[in-house]
């Protein structure tokens, strides 16, 4: 097959509660993002992914995340998940190197924050993956950026997929609060039309998320309910495209 299907996870520490005014100690933060990585497991072994990661999750859990280079693709998250400083995207290469031993190319940034591609050119990437081409009530309007692959200042950019036309979102989300046969049916219809998909979540959704504050809407399909639904989308998926790490498109 020449289609591609890019999955990818942000594996990082549980911080997400805090946005919403919830106490989360950092032990927990990062106990809840390992019980993710633990949970997603057998997702990683159906389909190859990219695992943007940050250095301080690496940190805590160097094993595992060299193990997982072997088969998947380590990019970065920058180093920590909720404080950023530029030197960070540099800083956090580095280190995911010396755990993985592998060569780390890519980027993400937290929650997709906007970055200079020229600091990124300068940190050493040759892509970054921190567009979602859309409109998000309170995040970002991003409807005048390209809807897929492009380059900018020598970097390439791959943002996170849309529909066609009206631009859905595919990230998290959608997957977790749209019908099923919708969700899939807009992924066809974006493989068919651009050639890939780059789909992305996290770890922490695959666990019970629910004593921790945050809103309905990012807890349905939480745990093995979602890990269920995420292998049912890869089975299906399968049979249009190949899964493929972002550093292979």
């Amino acid at each position: 097959m020449n289609r591609q299907v890019l999955l990818s996870f942000d594996v990082e520490e549980f911080d997400m509660p805090l946005e919403y005014q919830f106490d989360i100690p950092v032990e927990e933060q990062m106990r809840i993002g390992k019980l993710g990585l633990d949970a997603i497991q057998p997702i990683l072994d159906l389909a190859k992914s990219t695992l943007f990661t940050t250095a301080n999750f690496a940190n805590h859990f160097p094993n595992e995340i060299k193990a997982l280079s072997t088969t998947h693709e380590i990019a970065s998250h920058t180093y920590y998940h909720t404080a950023y400083a530029t030197e960070d995207l540099l800083n956090a290469r580095l280190r995911l190197e010396e755990i993985t031993e592998q060569k780390v190319t890519g980027l993400r940034m937290p929650r997709m924050r906007p970055v200079l591609m020229e600091d990124v050119k300068a940190a050493g990437y040759a892509y970054d993956s921190s567009i979602n081409p859309t409109w998000l009530p309170g995040r970002y309007n991003n409807f005048h950026l390209p809807r897929t692959v492009y380059t900018e200042s020598g970097i390439k950019r791959i943002p996170a997929s849309v529909s066609p036309g009206i631009r859905v979102p595919l990230f998290w989300l959608s997957f977790k609060n749209m019908p099923y046969s919708l969700y899939l049916q807009l992924c066809k219809q974006t493989l068919a039309k651009d050639g890939y998909l780059c789909l992305y979540f996290h770890p922490w959704e695959f666990t019970p998320i629910e004593p921790f504050g945050l809103p309905s809407y990012t807890r349905r399909w939480c745990g093995p309910a979602l890990v269920e639904r995420l292998i049912k989308l890869v089975n299906d998926l399968s049979k249009e495209a190949d899964f493929s790490k972002m550093n292979q498109l």
